[in-house]
């Protein structure tokens, strides 16, 4: 894979890989990103990792038959450098079973131990 699903037009090894790999990344976006980059490339372990404790599911499923196409940033709410709390909204577009859909969703992130985590989604 050349360059990242996440849309930012980087290498993936430069942009969301490094997360995959273990960096944090240092804001609510580019964890909203990397987590969409990780239902990409199938990476269960990043998104169980990066989920917040109190909403983690035991266990996570991934469509196998899901071919996530891109993903568009609406809109940000904090989740900045210095802040706690972010919330990230956006567009992510599909295919599955051969038909388009799309997941619209607002996301809330929080700051844990200087990690972002992701929450829950929030209406």
């Amino acid at each position: 894979m050349n360059t990242c699903p996440c849309g930012l037009g980087e290498p993936y090894d430069d942009c969301c890989g490094k997360y995959h790999r273990g960096a944090e990344p240092p804001s609510a976006e580019l964890l909203m990103r990397a987590r969409y980059t990780a239902y990409v490339v199938g990476d269960r372990q990043f998104l169980l990792r990066t989920w917040h404790e109190t909403t983690r599911p035991r266990a996570l499923t991934l469509e196998e038959d899901q071919n996530w196409q891109g993903l568009t940033i609406l809109d940000r709410e904090g989740g900045g450098l210095f802040d706690t709390e972010g919330v990230v909204e956006f567009r992510a577009r599909y295919v599955a079973e051969g038909r388009p859909g799309r997941m619209h969703d607002r996301s809330r992130f929080v700051k844990v131990g200087g990690a972002w985590r992701y929450l829950d989604e929030v209406s």
